[in-house]
């Protein structure tokens, strides 16, 4: 079936070839006929489906053709979303889709002004996209209004439980109308996610794209061990095999983000940063330059690349193992978007031999490994730029005494 079959508008069909889809995925082709209808829907799919123009195309077609007038007096749309990063990447789908509509899409996120948000909100929007910070803010200052919210849209839930936002969810649904539609999409499911979302929708349908094998067939995965003081080495190593690629690096955490990107400096090699200790600004910036190719190396922790969709991403390293199984997943997803292929390579040391078995047991299955010899390792060592504190002090005390086993050799020779 194609986009042009559907019974939507010609403005959002105009709008759907902009975002590059040729006929419907398959959470396209089975979510669309039901939002339509106006059913509540639960969605379980892999990131890089289309998910999000799976409720953006009909949602956008049905607040076109609404017959409710005055968006001044509150929002039609919720979409919750747990990151900043994801609420900007849906406005950006929403804002293709409806390009020749009159709908006005707009995203609210912590970490900026929130006066610019007010004026926007006060002149009047359809579809809002927010995280719960924010959003909450606005609501108790009395900028914003959810009493005319007829769609709840709920957006990576699996990631909003992981950060804490339940109670946020349970709030939010006591301001809501009790007539309204539920579209609650997630990566994985599991029985946390069940009780939520069944406690949500209204006789839902349930659509669940997701082989036995929660990793994309375009992302070819594998993992090597390496010690942890050598990872930067071998990152130096393989940024360098993979000079012309878009790489992203995920580390666990905001201070490991900074430290391997200070490492790959001091070899020579530029990157990006983004981690939620970073100013909104700066992220954006980040992801601007990386999008655009200006730099093709960026190191991410996993909330802060949540709901990243940066196109042509070709290889993902995870320079460390995610503490949640889940997240292996959420993390590869970032490369073999779409049609594309992609590939995949973590660095095991063995503190992390346990981790590696959970998210092999959430997979269902082992990961390749690519086998390192001794004689490889110890080369990709010696060909590294950079040499830590260690390996200078102990060099010049190697020196030192090779001087001193000299200067003792010359003064027997003396004698």
């Amino acid at each position: 079936m194609k986009f042009s079959n559907y019974p939507i508008t010609d403005e959002v069909k105009r709008g759907i070839i902009g975002l590059g889809f040729k006929k419907p995925t398959d959470i396209q082709f089975k979510s669309i006929p039901s939002i339509l209808k106006g059913e509540d829907v639960l969605g379980i799919a892999q990131t890089g489906t289309g998910k999000t123009a799976a409720f953006a195309i009909p949602l956008v077609h049905k607040v076109q053709t609404s017959s409710i007038k005055g968006r001044k007096d509150g929002v039609r749309c919720l979409i919750m979303v747990p990151t900043r990063e994801l609420a900007q990447q849906i406005q950006g789908v929403f804002n293709k889709v409806g390009k020749y509509t009159t709908v006005k899409t707009y995203a609210i996120t912590g970490g900026v002004d929130q006066d610019p948000q007010i004026d926007k909100l006060n002149k009047g929007v359809d579809i809002l996209i927010t995280t719960p910070g924010r959003m909450f803010d606005l609501i108790s200052q009395g900028y914003l209004s959810l009493h005319r919210v007829n769609t709840l849209v709920l957006d990576e839930a699996d990631r909003m439980l992981d950060l804490g936002f339940y109670k946020d969810i349970r709030d939010v649904l006591k301001r809501l109308p009790k007539k309204r539609q539920t579209l609650f999409f997630s990566a994985t499911i599991n029985s946390k996610i069940k009780k939520l979302a069944y406690s949500l929708v209204n006789n839902a349908i349930r659509i669940q794209i997701s082989p036995k094998d929660p990793v994309s067939k375009n992302v070819n995965h594998f993992v090597s061990s390496i010690d942890m003081d050598d990872k930067r080495f071998f990152l130096e190593n393989l940024i360098h095999k993979n000079e012309d690629k878009k790489i992203m690096v995920f580390v666990r955490t905001q201070v490991r983000a900074e430290r391997v990107s200070a490492a790959m400096e001091r070899v020579g090699i530029v990157s990006l940063i983004i981690h939620g200790g970073k100013e909104q600004k700066e992220r954006n910036q980040a992801l601007k330059k990386f999008k655009e190719g200006e730099i093709n190396l960026l190191i991410a922790t996993d909330v802060s690349a949540r709901g990243v969709d940066v196109p042509g991403v070709e290889l993902v390293v995870n320079y460390d193992l995610p503490d949640v199984a889940e997240n292996y997943v959420h993390r590869i997803g970032r490369t073999g978007r779409g049609n594309q292929k992609g590939d995949a390579l973590s660095f095991v040391s063995k503190g992390e031999m346990e981790l590696l078995l959970a998210i092999e047991q959430f997979l269902g299955k082992k990961i390749p490994e690519v086998e390192i010899s001794k004689k490889e390792y110890q080369t990709v060592l010696d060909l590294s730029n950079e040499k830590s504190l260690d390996d200078l002090l102990g060099q010049i005390e190697f020196e030192l005494e090779n001087e001193g086993k000299k200067s003792r050799k010359n003064r027997k020779k003396k004698k």
